[in-house]
């Protein structure tokens, strides 16, 4: 007994040393990633400053998603905390206590390319959906945030937890948008209309839940509790049958085509029901010019 007892604690030992060896190990490749120095190149547009193009920016910061991440009035979010995973707030954009100030070729770096005032990449800003973001587009958010009144919140510092470094090494977490995104892209520009064209322009902002293809499933980095995105090609599976109407019902209400609730907890109806008639008539052109897969293909 006593022998057994021994080669068990032993055993036990082992299993220890090489699990603090495993994450001594994820940690310093993860840091490594996480402490590179990105020197990109940005330019900034003319940045209007007419109430037409500050509620241009407004509008833009809505259906873009930036009101999601750092809060309705941008003084910055907690939008997950979870130990083991992370803890991510999108920061104050404001001017006021606990705010980042930045200069607008800082804006335009952080939003365009991902990348901070000191080189290193933002965590899980989603630039990869701004890379293209217009000219005329980008002068017109500058705008907005020049014109957003001060908010005093001070955000918790992020942080990765062990979970989400191991996730950000095996490649199912985009944690660092500076990897992922073109650097060399030149920004995009549409025509805006009701066209497939001004769609893709627009639907870069569903592709980081709905997938490159748009075809859905699980959301890579979620947790298992979290519900599939929709499929939104015309597949069985997905939009097709869909009218233009039905789109417009769904992601202004929140009610799908067979009349069943979305989960607005999830799908951010809280955004996309401020689209216009013509940016949601561009993107049901683009929905259904993309090709049809079936659901979960991302």
């Amino acid at each position: 007994m006593r022998t057994t007892m021994k080669w068990l604690g032993r055993l036990a030992a082992g299993v220890v040393l090489l699990l603090v060896a495993a994450l001594t190990t994820v940690y310093a490749m993860s840091e490594w990633r996480l402490r590179r120095v990105w020197d990109v190149q940005a330019s900034v547009p003319v940045v209007p400053s007419d109430a037409a193009a500050v509620a241009r920016g407004d509008h833009l910061a809505t259906i873009r998603g930036c009101k999601g991440c750092h809060g309705p009035d941008l003084g910055g979010a907690t939008f997950i905390d979870a130990p083991v995973m992370a803890r991510l707030s999108g920061s104050n954009l404001t001017s006021g206590q606990g705010g980042i100030v930045r200069s607008d070729l800082d804006r335009v770096r952080a939003i365009r390319h991902g990348v901070a005032p000191n080189g290193r990449s933002l965590l899980f800003m989603p630039s990869q959906e701004f890379n293209a973001l217009s000219e005329s587009d980008m002068g017109d958010l500058l705008a907005y945030l020049h014109s957003v009144p001060a908010v005093d919140r001070t955000l918790p510092p992020n942080r990765v937890g062990p979970l989400g470094r191991a996730l950000f090494l095996a490649g199912k977490v985009p944690l660092l948008p500076a990897e992922v995104v073109d650097h060399q892209a030149p920004p995009a520009q549409p025509s805006p209309g009701a066209t497939p064209a001004y769609g893709a322009y627009l639907a870069s902002s569903c592709k980081g839940c709905h997938g490159a293809g748009l075809s859905g499933g699980h959301i890579p980095g979620t947790p298992p509790s979290w519900p599939d995105a929709a499929n939104l090609t015309p597949h069985a599976s997905g939009l097709a049958g869909w009218s233009e109407a039905d789109l417009r019902r769904a992601l202004r209400e929140g009610i799908s085509r067979d009349g069943r609730k979305l989960k607005t907890d999830f799908m951010p109806v809280r955004e996309t029901r401020h689209l216009s008639d013509e940016e949601i008539g561009a993107l049901y052109a683009y929905f259904q010019s993309v090709p049809a897969r079936p659901r979960g293909g991302r």
